[in-house]
């Protein structure tokens, strides 16, 4: 029987996601891996990683808001908006401290953002990245994100210090390069870590050279991605009912639930209506 659960992993700088899962099929040995929240190579911190059938929560696992602690490159202009692409334009004329600051009110809040061209987003069946590899660009919508909270935390070699709290969907990159804009100096992006995503934080992951084939067992629990839905534990028949895909009565204020087992076993995600009981998405061992 293979395993299931969750992983929270502090990725490394220059390791894609993908990166990542291709070596924790090796050493957790089990195929079926996945993540939540794509990390560019640059980006480190948390990725959390969907093991065995907590794959099968993928659409569940990205959380509505994540936590990024990022560095401003300010003077410098990227056509992939983070340091590792190539410089479009240079200025020596740079903001004070105070002017960073002021700007950043500006950027807080719900706020409208051009994706970049460097990005996975399909435009008439294409990716983006694939367009501006060979050297296009195309008009790209405005997407409306929040910024929950801007906080400058100081300076590191010389590059402002950022904490950001926003919704998911939202691209550092080119908040960096739009702050850059903003202050007339232009900017990109020097350094990203991801801090949290939802009620997952990168001081309870995992650096991918710890794990060896005896972290199977330390996995966190697949219900732990839907711990704001309320629990229930079903009758034998209520159980049958729900491991066969259908609907049964239940005593329940309408709503979201887990759904368990007599023995305690996680079954599904689920949903209360109008005194049924039905599953959204089961996760039980066929």
């Amino acid at each position: 029987m293979g395993i299931s659960g969750i992983l929270l992993l502090d990725k490394d700088r220059d390791w894609t996601s993908q990166d990542c899962v291709s070596k924790l099929r090796g050493i957790l040995g089990e195929r079926r891996i996945g993540h939540a929240g794509t990390l560019d190579p640059l980006a480190t911190g948390l990725l959390v990683v969907l093991v065995g059938r907590a794959t099968r929560a993928a659409s569940y696992a990205e959380a509505e808001e994540k936590e990024y602690v990022a560095a401003l490159r300010l003077g410098i202009v990227t056509d992939t908006q983070d340091i590792t692409g190539n410089v479009l334009s240079r200025s020596h004329v740079l903001p004070t401290e105070a002017e960073v600051r002021s700007a950043l009110p500006r950027f807080t809040g719900e706020i409208d953002q051009i994706p970049p061209m460097y990005s996975a987003i399909k435009v008439n069946g294409q990716k983006l990245y694939d367009i501006a590899r060979r050297g296009g660009t195309v008009e790209r919508e405005p997407r409306r994100i929040t910024i929950r909270s801007l906080e400058y935390l100081g300076m590191e070699d010389g590059d402002p210090i950022l904490r950001i709290r926003c919704s998911k969907g939202t691209y550092i990159r080119t908040l960096c390069h739009d702050l850059g804009q903003a202050l007339g100096c232009g900017g990109c992006m020097a350094a990203l870590r991801r801090t949290a995503s939802g009620p997952f934080r990168v001081e309870d992951a995992r650096r991918i050279g710890e794990l060896t084939r005896a972290d199977r067992d330390t996995l966190l629990p697949i219900d732990t991605l839907f711990a704001s839905a309320g629990r229930l534990t079903l009758d034998p028949g209520q159980e049958r009912r729900c491991r066969f895909g259908n609907d049964f009565p239940l005593d329940a204020v309408d709503g979201e639930y887990r759904f368990y087992g007599a023995s305690g076993a996680f079954l599904a995600l689920g949903r209360a209506d109008a005194g049924r009981g039905r599953s959204i998405k089961s996760f039980f061992e066929v």
